[in-house]
């Protein structure tokens, strides 16, 4: 399930690009079948060996073109291991809301993505994120949960503030916010056979809709996304620099 729409963030064959936060490696292994040469990078270090495994597994079935690569590795978004310039295309998708200081991370991405680059930011949606929020405690109140919900203004101009254009924006995944502000009613930690009847219902839905990508439910998402989208998705463009200029200057 893909939050970032690709139509609106290009890749070419050969690009270099950074899954920043990968998580499970969903964006990460849809850029590797297109081609790119992936680094999706995460401080997780037990997702980082299911991701690369994921990819091995790609390779080996034959799943991404000639010339794609793909790694797998662990590192701190605050301090990414790459020189200045080092990216074509940086994605951070559900990430930032888990990170006091966000700027840093926005500026580290900038650092590192070429002039020229684009970034897609995707955050849980403002209105309904307050409704978890208002529904369960537990749901925020956690280790590594979520710290903040984000005004679509506040994080276009955080993004500008760190120097990028912002160039696109929509919303994602409508039919999961009733998904979650299921768990959130019923017991946001209760999961599998111990899940609330209405939540193992809704989520068995949403398995069906993702296996089987039915019309009737696309339409549906497609209409309801402008309104309730659980996902906010942003996308922006690193400025050329001016003649002269030195690659890096005020952005870490």
């Amino acid at each position: 399930m893909l939050t970032v729409d690709f139509s609106r963030f290009p890749l070419a064959p050969g690009d270099r690009v950074l899954d920043l936060g990968c998580g499970a490696g969903r964006h990460a292994f849809e850029c590797y079948r297109r081609g790119a040469r992936v680094v999706a990078l995460d401080r997780n270090a037990e997702e980082i060996r299911e991701v690369a495994k994921w990819f091995a597994a790609m390779k080996e079935a034959g799943e991404a073109p000639v010339g794609a690569e793909a790694t797998a590795m662990e590192g701190d978004a605050l301090a990414l291991p790459f020189p200045d310039d080092s990216f074509d295309a940086v994605i951070i998708s559900e990430v930032m809301e888990h990170i006091p200081d966000d700027k840093g991370v926005l500026a580290e991405m900038v650092r590192v993505l070429r002039p020229g680059g684009r970034i897609a930011v995707t955050v849980p949606r403002y209105g309904p994120e307050k409704v978890c929020w208002a529904l369960s405690d537990a749901y925020h109140e956690v280790e590594g949960g979520h710290i903040r919900i984000y005004r679509a203004g506040e994080l276009l101009a955080k993004m500008r503030g760190a120097g990028l254009r912002p160039y696109g924006t929509h919303h994602a995944h409508a039919l999961h916010s009733p998904y979650w502000w299921l768990k959130c009613a019923f017991g946001v930690n209760r999961d599998g056979d111990d899940a609330a009847l209405p939540v193992r219902a809704y989520h068995k839905l949403l398995v069906w809709d993702i296996m089987k990508k039915p019309l009737a439910t696309r339409l549906a998402e497609e209409l309801l996304n402008p309104v309730m989208g659980k996902s906010f998705v942003a996308y922006a463009t690193k400025p050329h620099l001016p003649a002269g200029a030195v690659s890096g200057q005020g952005t870490a």
